[in-house]
Order: C-alpha cells, then structure tokens, then sequence
C-alpha cells in the first residue's frame, strides 16, 4: 500500500503517503475521466476495432506477474491494452446486433454498484440490493404492462432469462401431474412436451438443453416474417396431451415479427399449456401505444423473458426473467442452507428468483435507468428507433439493386441486393457485407434467413439520430454501388 501510494502521489519521497480515501478518490477519478473521454470520441471511433487479434493479445500477453503492480499504473495500462480492440457498440454507429447503449445514468449507478461491492444474492446480505431490485421489478411489471403479482428474476440476459423462466414452467408442468422435479429430477418423469416457433432464437435451444430437455422439441413452421403458424399449432396441440411448454417471440431477431399471440394464448389455455415468451427486446414494444396490435393477449402468457440492455440501455449485464406462478418460480430457482438467514415476511428475497447465490446488484442500475427515464421517457425511445427504422426501409427501397425483405414492424431490417438467382443475390450480399466491414463507416453484419443470406440492421442504440441512419443509408448505398460496379 505504502509503494501504491507514493506512486499515486506523484513523490515517492516527498513526504507521508496519501490517506486511503485520496487513493481511492484518484484512482476511481481516472477511471472516469477515461470513461468520459471514451464516450465523448464514440461517435468519431471506426465502430470495428482496427487492430489485429494478434496485436491486441500482445498488449495484453506477458508472464504471470510475481510482483503486484501499482494501482494506477494498472489501470492505465488495462485502458492502453483494451482500447483499441474496443467495439463503437455504444455509440451511433452500431447497427450489427441488438445491443443498447448503455445509457450514462446507468453507467454511472453501475459504477457505484461495483464501488459498494453488494452482493445480490438475499436480503441479509444486501437490503439496499434486495429493495431496490424490488421496487425496479413493479416499476418493470407497470411499464410492461403486465401483471402486477409476478414474481421477476435479475438476471444476465434473455439467455438465463429463458433459461429460469423455463425451469419455472418445467416445475409447474411436472407439478400438475403429481412428479417433483426438484426432488426426483427428469429421470422417470412423464415425458414434457416442448413447443417452439421454426424461427425461435437460439437462446430457447440452450436454456432446454441446460435444463436437460435437448432439443426433443416440437417445431412450428412459420411465414415468411418469421412468425409462429398458429393452424399448425393447434394441430401439434391436438396430436396429444401430457404437460405441455409452448415458447412464442416477441420480436424475432432478423425481422422483428410478433408470433400471432391472441391465437396462441387461446390455445394454449384451450390445452393446459404452459405458454413462455422470449421477448427479448420485442416485449418493450409494449410501452408504445401504437404498437399494441402486435402485443395484443401476450400480458396473458404464463412467462416472460426480456433483456434490460437492450432497450432499456441498462449496462450489461442485465435481463429479467418474469412468471406469473410465484410458487413455480420459487420451487425452481431458491437455494437454502442452514448458515443463509430465511428472509421474513417483511424482506423481499431476490436470491429466490435466480439460479446465482452471489451476484452482482444488477437492481441499481436498472432502477436508475427508470427512474431517469419514466414512462415516457422508455415508450419515446422505442417509438424513436422504430421510426428511424421506417426511415432506413425508406432510403434504401428507394436505391435500385437493394431490396428489404421485412414488414419493419419494429426496429430491425434485413435486406438483400442484386438480382437473378438466390444464389446470386446472395454472393453479392456477402460482397456487400464485406466492403461495409472495410469501410468501417457503419457496423452492419449478415445472417442466414429461410435459405437467403441477408443484411441483417439492428436499430436499438440511445443516442441514435435521423442523421445517423441517413449516414448508414449512404454506407450501404455506397458499398452496393461498389460491389454492383465489380469486379
């Protein structure tokens, strides 16, 4: 400590050590000015990192140290290692893949929360964690519009909040036909049938294998647009009973089309079954009047998974897994331990609802994140990047040689270029994706959808403006027009 602090100071031999208190101070303080200074310069940074993988691995490479370094000459040197291999992902330039900005506010209670160093995992351990992630959750059922007894988990993201949202219905499921999968596990247990969408995210696929299903599922064709046949769900429901897990999207990743819920919702309750959404970024949408019509019965499912760092801009990591049946919840995810002190019925117990006994107090940053924005701060957002998606649809179906494949009902595009055969298209696509990645302009990737490889624009970061998304819309025009121009 005595080295740290005659190293922080400036003068090693120039007199008594600074207290704990200015270490700190300086320490966190350069913390933050490199943080402000790497959001003040985001929106002039290529969004790709120019660096090799070889270069950035030697500044990070060397021999285990033997001897602990100087704090700040630590962490000037992590800031000199990872700088340059560091994604433009919060800022305007960003569009390859659904990822907020990580809003400022956010950032900042994040940070305190790293200061405070609070672990989540019960009450006892964290009132101020445990409270404030449970005024967060009714401010998150309210905005969601969803029913206010649920019971939500603070999670990493949509993955474990499928994941734990799942193992909820696989206990209530299993419950209902008298099997305890706590207690006795999948091994002997009346088989569960699984439900999905053609076109689920990938993400329902590992939180069934994790929870020892594998992918034995039951798959759904879909339209064009990526959304769930509701006919031939019922026809998959008809064919036999048994406890049942159907899973519907909110938002589909390439598209972002709705599953048709209100049919849904009727047949699953027309079954028994249990009915999950994946709403990744989709279930915000429900904060938007104007978009009701493609939320319409989906506050009727049994559970919801959503992600806070997307559209809510919350810092990564932050997700919500939210079930309607308390009981469920509990059954599936609480750990107990004679040393871990019960909560009472006056101290709510966040460790309930997730499957980490220690985690980071993710309920600081997404209570700040609301409380700065509210209501119509969230609902002015996402009808916000809707419409610059709209606009985007606009400026490239205007160019000659570009064609957008998708309704854009909400915030995402995927698009194609080119003519003749699919094949065709689709090597002039990947041309097209290429030359955007080396004019480093605009950061945009490509992904396969029924059968055709497409441009793939995600359009959910903060400070997105009209003249970012025109700015995009000249990248991409400009990099066609080079692919089209050969050879």
């Amino acid at each position: 400590m005595k080295a740290a602090a005659q190293e922080m100071s400036g003068a090693p031999d120039a007199g008594p050590a600074p207290s704990a208190s200015t270490l700190h101070r300086r320490l966190f303080q350069r913390a933050a000015d490199y943080a402000a200074r790497f959001r003040d310069e985001i929106g002039q940074r290529p969004p790709r990192p120019v660096i090799s993988p070889a270069q950035l691995e030697a500044r990070f490479a060397g021999p285990t140290p033997e001897v602990g370094g100087e704090a700040l000459q630590v962490l000037d040197a992590l800031h000199a290692a990872a700088e340059p291999g560091l994604t433009g992902s919060a800022g305007p330039r960003f569009f390859g893949w659904v990822i907020g900005a990580s809003d400022p506010v956010g950032v900042a209670a994040d940070m305190l929360a790293s200061a405070w160093g609070q672990n989540a995992g019960s009450f006892a351990t964290s009132p101020a964690a445990a409270l404030a992630e449970k005024v967060a959750a009714g401010w998150l059922l309210d905005l969601l519009q969803l029913p206010k007894d649920c019971s939500v988990g603070f999670v990493t993201g949509a993955t474990m909040a499928n994941f734990v949202c799942l193992a909820a219905a696989r206990s209530a499921v299993l419950h209902r036909v008298g099997w305890d999968v706590e207690l006795d596990g999948l091994n002997g247990a009346p088989p569960v049938r699984l439900i999905v969408g053609d076109d689920a995210h990938t993400t329902v696929f590992a939180a069934l294998r994790y929870l020892g299903f594998g992918e034995r599922v039951t798959r759904i064709a879909t339209d064009g647009e990526g959304r769930m046949d509701a006919q031939q769900l019922a026809l998959a429901l008809a064919r036999g009973g048994g406890p049942t897990i159907v899973i519907a999207q909110a938002g589909q990743i390439h598209t972002g089309a709705f599953d048709p819920f209100a049919d849904i919702v009727r047949l699953c309750r027309q079954h028994g079954a249990w009915l999950h959404v994946d709403g990744a970024f989709g279930l915000w949408a429900r904060t938007v009047p104007e978009l009701a019509p493609l939320t319409l019965a989906l506050d009727e499912a049994d559970s919801w998974a959503t992600d806070g760092h997307k559209w809510l801009q919350v810092p990564y990591d932050s997700g919500f897994a939210i079930v309607r049946d308390e009981q469920a919840h509990r059954r599936a995810l609480a750990i107990t331990a004679s040393y871990l002190p019960a909560a009472t019925a006056a101290e709510y117990d966040p460790g309930a609802y997730v499957p980490e006994l220690s985690r980071r107090a993710r309920g600081f940053a997404t209570w700040a994140q609301l409380r700065c924005r509210g209501r119509r701060g969230v609902r002015a957002l996402v009808a916000q990047h809707c419409a610059l998606a709209r606009r985007l649809r606009q400026r490239l179906a205007a160019e000659a040689g570009i064609q957008v494949l998708n309704e854009v009902c909400l915030n995402q595009l995927i698009v194609s270029f080119g003519s003749g055969s699919d094949a065709e298209r689709d090597a002039l696509t990947r041309r097209v994706i290429a030359r955007l990645a080396t004019d480093n302009i605009c950061l945009a990737g490509g992904a396969d959808f029924h059968g055709r490889y497409v441009l793939r624009v995600s359009i959910i970061a903060d400070p997105l403006t009209e003249s970012d998304i025109d700015r995009l819309a000249v990248a991409i025009v400009s990099a066609w027009r080079h692919v089209e121009a050969g050879p």
